[in-house]
């Protein structure tokens, strides 16, 4: 997926061609970029092919599982966590390229718009046509990848098959709420604190330092991060580190110890160490392939817990 970060680093531009403006492939496991908090104008759909996880979307917890399909509406700050063999179908596309049925049919982009008010993000999993969802959503996914002739059609067909069935079978007259981990105005102080790590990933920070950005004291402030994005703040923090690294072992020809330097850890040691718990691979495996295979990473943050400050890195 192309994308590129606005001054709010939280918020992602997502670049689609005019002609085709769709982004489709499977994700194994969640990808450092998913699982870090954020927002896009594009419209997402995700069908769970496997496993489990959960998504945080606006401070409420979603928790899914194989066969369910899950709605992102424009601006929805969210991010996903996989539980176990996770694998998901991500679609992301532009609404303009509907622009021409919603004029015939203004409320053929409703489950998108109206998430909250008539429907809700996790689509009911025990609903008849839920069956039929899926297997538009596969339909789309095979022309998407065969390419055979007005492909591009097709998919868009397909596409308002979905939209329509959604908005036939499951709008909903009083949508029940998933009860908020936190509140607007928690969520909005957590998204400046995540953007002040990302823009100096290298400080190093300690929970005092980044509570202070909220007004909050130390142990509100984490259990308020940890409501909001299921992990702790210097936990996180290590996240955007390793997501900076990776990027840079990519894309630049520094030595590994430049950009551990770079990405705010202190040893070469801690570097690797974290790196391989992580991202599950060597910083000089990913240097030596010299190709992303960003979409096969799987961190395990489950299995860090350290909160010790400025030693952590």
């Amino acid at each position: 997926m192309a994308v590129i970060r606005s001054e709010d680093k939280t918020k992602e531009k997502v670049v689609f061609s005019r002609e085709y403006p769709i982004h489709l492939s499977d994700t194994i496991g969640v990808t450092p970029q998913y699982q870090r908090l954020h927002t896009h104008d594009a419209l997402e759909i995700n069908m769970i092919k496997a496993g489990t996880g959960h998504y945080l979307i606006d401070g409420v917890r979603y928790d899914f599982r194989a066969g369910d399909i899950v709605l992102i509406g424009s601006g929805a700050l969210h991010c996903a966590y996989e539980h176990e063999g996770l694998v998901m179908q991500v679609m992301t596309f532009d609404a303009a390229w509907f622009m021409g049925s919603q004029r015939s049919d203004p409320d053929i982009l409703s489950p998108f718009k109206e998430i909250g008010v008539y429907f809700t993000h996790l689509l009911d999993r025990d609903h008849p046509r839920l069956p039929a969802l899926r297997d538009l959503l596969l339909a789309i996914q095979e022309e998407h990848e065969t390419r055979s002739a007005s492909y591009t059609s097709v998919v868009y067909a397909y596409m308002l098959q979905f939209f329509a069935q959604v908005n036939r079978h499951f709008r909903q007259e009083n949508v029940q709420q998933g009860k908020r981990a936190v509140s607007a105005a928690q969520l909005e102080k957590v998204r400046l604190v995540i953007r002040a790590m990302e823009e100096d990933c290298a400080y190093p920070w300690t929970l005092e330092e980044l509570a202070a950005l909220a007004y909050l004291s130390p142990s509100r402030f984490s259990d308020i991060f940890r409501r909001a994005v299921g992990v702790s703040p210097l936990t996180y923090l290590i996240q955007v580190r390793l997501e900076n690294a990776y990027h840079l072992l990519e894309t630049s020809d520094l030595k590994i110890l430049d950009i551990a330097m770079e990405c705010g850890f202190r040893t070469l040691s801690n570097f690797n160490r974290l790196f391989k718990r992580h991202i599950g691979t060597e910083p000089r495996h990913v240097r030596s392939r010299g190709v992303c295979s960003c979409s096969k990473i799987v961190p395990v943050f489950d299995r860090f817990s350290g909160e010790s400050g400025r030693n952590q890195e």
